[in-house]
């Protein structure tokens, strides 16, 4: 373990009066009042978009930033806006994409100590900064209009089962969700089918059904575009 994780976990439990408590958990509630307002104020003007997710570390050279990238280009072809968190991997490639269409390309950029600095491709009014996690989450789901997930990591599969729960709660209205890479993802939904569901009963058959797999950037998106179509609904930009 390194030093600083080590000060870290010291500075969890060290000791602190109430003096320094209050202040401090005073001055974060200030920080995060402060990042959602920018980002409501910032992400409600942009309109219709739909959230790409995927890894930090993807080379351009992988097919995924390739198919990521031509998803993005696509979605703005159709009138959407793409919000992506930001940073180089696969984030790069949808803003790219979008950009690349002239449609509107946004960035929720996460302060962290590795990998993540705002990639280029980013709209100069659209990009946003967060410290917290969380606060850069709500934002993601609360302006988007469907979700794709490509490979990735932690943070995708955060991201992804956020959006996930939401749905199925219905906490936000039955958006699209798609997955691209069969796979990539099919383990993963093997296990979610069978034992998840099957086996321990912990989800219901139907919320398989709330998200599809796809191969291609035509598939994923016309996924999103068949969602809408059903309900007459269009992007109003």
């Amino acid at each position: 373990m390194t030093d600083k994780k080590e000060e870290k976990i010291r500075n969890a439990f060290e000791e602190k009066d109430w003096n320094n408590i209050k202040a401090s958990d005073s001055w974060q509630i200030f920080k995060i009042m402060s990042e959602f307002v920018e980002g409501f104020e910032k992400m409600s003007r942009i309109g219709p978009c739909v959230s790409v997710f995927g890894s930090a570390r993807t080379k351009p050279e992988n097919k995924y930033y390739q198919i990521a990238e031509e998803i993005a280009y696509n979605l703005v072809k159709e009138g959407y806006g793409v919000i992506t968190g930001g940073g180089p991997g696969i984030m790069e490639a949808a803003n790219k994409g979008a950009k690349r269409g002239g449609g509107k390309s946004v960035g929720l950029n996460i302060a962290l100590p590795f990998e993540q600095k705002h990639n280029d491709f980013i709209d100069y009014d659209k990009s946003i900064n967060f410290d917290y996690f969380f606060v850069r989450k709500t934002i993601f789901l609360k302006y988007s209009q469907g979700f794709i997930a490509m490979p990735g990591g932690f943070g995708t599969m955060d991201e992804l089962f956020e959006a996930l729960t939401l749905v199925q709660t219905n906490k936000i209205a039955q958006f699209p969700v798609v997955l691209v890479g069969k796979n990539y993802w099919e383990g993963l939904v093997s296990w979610l089918s069978t034992t998840m569901k099957d086996k321990e009963q912990n989800i219901h058959a139907t919320d398989i059904e709330l998200f599809k797999i796809v191969e291609t950037a035509n598939e994923a998106v016309k996924h999103i575009v068949d969602f809408y179509s059903k309900y007459l609904l269009k992007p109003n930009f």
